[in-house]
Order: structure tokens, then sequence, then C-alpha cells
């Protein structure tokens, strides 16, 4: 894929925008942390050459600077909600993210607990992080938030919460998911903190939308795409026009809620330091774009494929008919719509023809390679031994998978397994064709080329199994499929 994104550029401009952020106050920030702190694939899907880890990357160069706070809502621990992209719940996904964090050297300093009530999970999660040695804080629901800004900005209201201790400038707050509590857990923080005569601040770091790139960018629909379920909208921000005559982007949640901020701020500090939602944001990805193409078409395939997940919730009623509508109107906005997809074009056309499942993967160079189902192999199975073939420069007619590789893994699903498929998934074929590899010169070739399908594209014009979707997407593949 084309790169169109600086990210060793990203990555000091990012990390010197927070200094300075940083030194506007008396040494100390409270970062809110938007989208995910690291696996976010789709900045890097929308932004080729953007590394999925680089929000990870950038602040792991102000560690020493850095502490992590994470929040998580006591009422979604009780409801033992889960993150759909995980499957697990966010309560073990909090243990999760500091095994991560300090894993990788970061600072872990406490979890707060939010709309707190004493709620019966959510004491013995208490319980379980504190005999790790972790502390946790309790913040509590406050009547009339957010707009009865008199009673929040008060001791009845922020006053009431736990005050989190805190050692180091930079306090980034993040959370599993959306709801959490992140903003109001920042604000709490800054009416304690200047009780204690400590004027800290606050900032928002948030990939999407980009602020300074077009409303209609390409890039800024792929998040609206990205987030329809949730319904947000970007917008101009009018308080930026307003107070700077600049047009700039920002989505509807923190426009709309920026005059109760503006409030809150000026009852703290005496004034606010930010005219506008836009002026809060320290995000620096607009400038480290350095092939515009690239974004924009990376993009419009980011939303063909919000598409066709849209299309597949909806078939599992897990999406309303809103949410497919929103994204079928953001295609209608850039004048495409599903064929644009080559290779969803192709594999659909070749599933007509040959009354079978097929697959198709467009490589880096715009060539399309099919595959479909046989009695040896799945549709994505063909595909991909048909693509390392292309790409290795293999002849078509030439076997890759032995068959003293094959029968032992198609007895094994048979006879011992239950399976009354012998097809290979993807994962078996890879298996297969490593063991292959140790004999056939060809198959050692083919296998080496596996780094080059990552970027690729890749569509099946039947549903795939979860097993498939998790390899090929291991494999860097940008995978739809069909929702039949």
């Amino acid at each position: 894929m084309r790169t169109g994104f600086d990210n060793q550029k990203y990555l000091s401009m990012q990390s010197e925008k927070i200094r300075e952020r940083i030194a506007m106050f008396d040494n100390k920030l409270y970062l809110e942390f938007g989208g995910k702190l690291f696996d976010d694939y789709h900045a890097s899907r929308v932004l080729p050459g953007f590394e999925p880890s680089s929000k990870l990357q950038m602040l792991l160069q102000l560690s020493s600077q850095a502490e992590i706070l994470i929040v998580i809502n006591a009422e979604d621990i009780e409801k033992n909600k889960v993150r759909a992209d995980l499957g697990i719940t966010y309560d073990l996904d909090v243990l999760r993210l500091i095994e991560i964090y300090r894993s990788h050297g970061l600072y872990v300093g406490s979890v707060v607990l939010t709309h707190y009530s004493g709620q019966t999970l959510a004491d013995a999660f208490r319980s379980r992080l504190e005999k790790q040695g972790i502390p946790v804080y309790c913040h509590y629901i406050i009547e009339g938030y957010p707009k009865n800004v008199a009673l929040i900005v008060s001791d009845n209201g922020y006053g009431r919460n736990d005050y989190v201790r805190t050692t180091r400038p930079l306090v980034v707050v993040t959370a599993p998911g959306p709801g959490s509590g992140k903003m109001a857990t920042c604000l709490s923080q800054l009416y304690h903190e200047h009780k204690r005569g400590i004027r800290a601040g606050y900032a928002k770091f948030e990939t999407f939308p980009v602020w300074n790139l077009p409303l209609t960018h390409p890039v800024n629909l792929a998040y609206e795409a990205a987030t329809a379920d949730l319904k947000d909208v970007n917008m101009i921000d009018p308080f930026h026009l307003s107070a700077y005559g600049v047009s700039t982007v920002n989505y509807n949640r923190d426009i709309e809620i920026f005059p109760v901020l503006y409030a809150m701020f000026e009852r703290i500090y005496g004034a606010s330091p930010y005219k506008s939602p836009t002026d809060m944001g320290v995000n620096m990805a607009g400038y480290c774009i350095v092939d515009d193409e690239a974004c924009c078409e990376a993009s419009r395939q980011e939303i063909i494929r919000r598409y066709y997940e849209s299309m597949i919730r909806h078939a599992d009623m897990e999406a309303e008919q809103d949410e497919l509508a929103k994204i079928a109107f953001l295609l209608q906005q850039l004048g495409i719509d599903w064929k644009y997809r080559r290779c969803a074009a192709a594999a659909n056309e070749r599933a007509e023809l040959r009354g079978v499942p097929c697959a198709a993967i467009e490589l880096s160079d715009g060539q399309i390679v099919t595959g479909k189902t046989s009695q040896l192999l799945g549709p994505c199975s063909a595909v991909l031994l048909n693509t390392l073939k292309v790409i290795a420069g293999i002849d078509h007619a030439t076997p890759l998978i032995s068959r003293r590789a094959l029968e032992p893994i198609q007895t094994l699903k048979t006879q011992y397994l239950g399976s009354r498929n012998p097809r290979l998934h993807t994962d078996e074929t890879l298996i297969a064709l490593s063991i292959s590899a140790s004999e056939s010169p060809d198959a050692q070739r083919a296998l080496d080329a596996l780094g080059k399908l990552r970027g690729c594209q890749l569509h099946c014009s039947s549903r795939l199994s979860k097993v498939d979707l998790g390899t090929l997407r291991k494999l860097g593949l940008q995978v739809t499929m069909e929702p039949s």
C-alpha cells in the first residue's frame, strides 16, 4: 500500500505538543485519551503509514513524566458489559490494559470507579485491584450533570468525589470503552487540584476527526462511518470560527458540551483557558499526511468495509437500519458504492459464475487474484495460495501443499475432531504449507511471501468463520464479506 502518513514526524510533533500543553499550566496536565491507546487499527487503515502502536510509542517518549489513570464505570461492571472487539468484560479489560501498560514500562497510578453507588461486583473488583497494590478511587453520580454547573463545581458535586493522588506532570486518563467517564474524572481532578492551590490543566487527545482537514475529507467521513452506531456527526466548530475566524472540524458531542465545559472552567479557574473545543485538542495527525490521495483512497475502502460490517451486524439484528443508511449516505457523498471495491466486485462475479463461494484479493499494484471453494480448500484458503504464487512468481499449476502434509490434518479433523467438512481453513492451510516448505522450495518461497499480504484488500462472497477471519486479519489483510 502507498504510504500516506509520516509516522516518525507524528511521534516527534505529538510528544512536543503535549509538552507545550503541560507547560501552559502548573506543570500538571490531565490528558483525556479518546479511542485506543494502542492497536489503533482504524487509524492505520485510513492513514497508511500510521502504526497501530503510534500513540503508545509517543507516550513512551514521555514515560518519565507520565502516569496512567484508568477509568471504568461501576454500572458497566455490574452489567458485565463486554468489549465487542475482544469478547471480554470491561473489568477484565482493565486488568489486561494494566498488564500491557506495565509491560511497556508505563506507570499505572490508579483506577477510578465512576457512577459508584456500592455495586456488589464493583466492590469485588475494587478489592481485587487493591490486593494487587493498585489504588482505587470512587466518583459518584451528580444530580443534574452536566447542566447544573453551580452544583457540579462545588463541594457537593465534584467535591464529594475521591481526590485521586497523582505524582507525575502528565496524567493520561484512559478507559476500556466509551461512556466510562474520562472527561468528568479530569474535571473533578481540576476542581480538587484548584482547592489545593494547583492550577492543573485539561486537554483532549482524539485522533479523529482530524481538525485541520476539510469536513468532507474522506478521512473524516471514515470516522463518521466508524462511529455510525454512536450517531456521531462531524461539524464545523462554531466556537473556533467565531473566536478566530478559522474553520476547523470537531464532532457533535464535544461541540454540544463545550458551553458547559466553558462555564466549569470559569468557576474553577476564574476564566476559561480555551475558547473552543478545537483549542482543547492536541492532535497533530493532520500535519503528518504526506500523500493525501493515498489517505483518501484508504478511507474510501474503510467506509465500504464499515458498510459491509454494518450489513452483517444488521443481518444478526445487532445494528439498526439507521446505521446502514448513515454509511450508505457517506458513500453517496463520495460518489461511490460497494462496486468501487474491486475485490468485492471480482469475488461476487466469480461466485455467480461458478455457483460456489469465492474470494478475491487486490494486491498493492492493483492486480486481482481470485480463488473458489473446492473439495480441499475453502475460498479464502484457495485465494491465499493463489495470491502467494503470484507474489512469489510460482506457476499457477504448481501444487504447494504435499499430500503428506495434507492427509494428517484432514484425518484429524474428520476422524477425531468430529468435523464433516474436510476442507482446510486458512490457519490449517498455512500449517500444511509450513510443513510442505521443509521439502519444497516453492512452498518455502510462498511462505516467505506472506509478509507482502499486509495492507492488501480481500473480499469473500459468503460469510467467513471466526477462525478464517482472525487468521486473515493477523496477516494484515483488510477483509470484507457478504452477510449471506
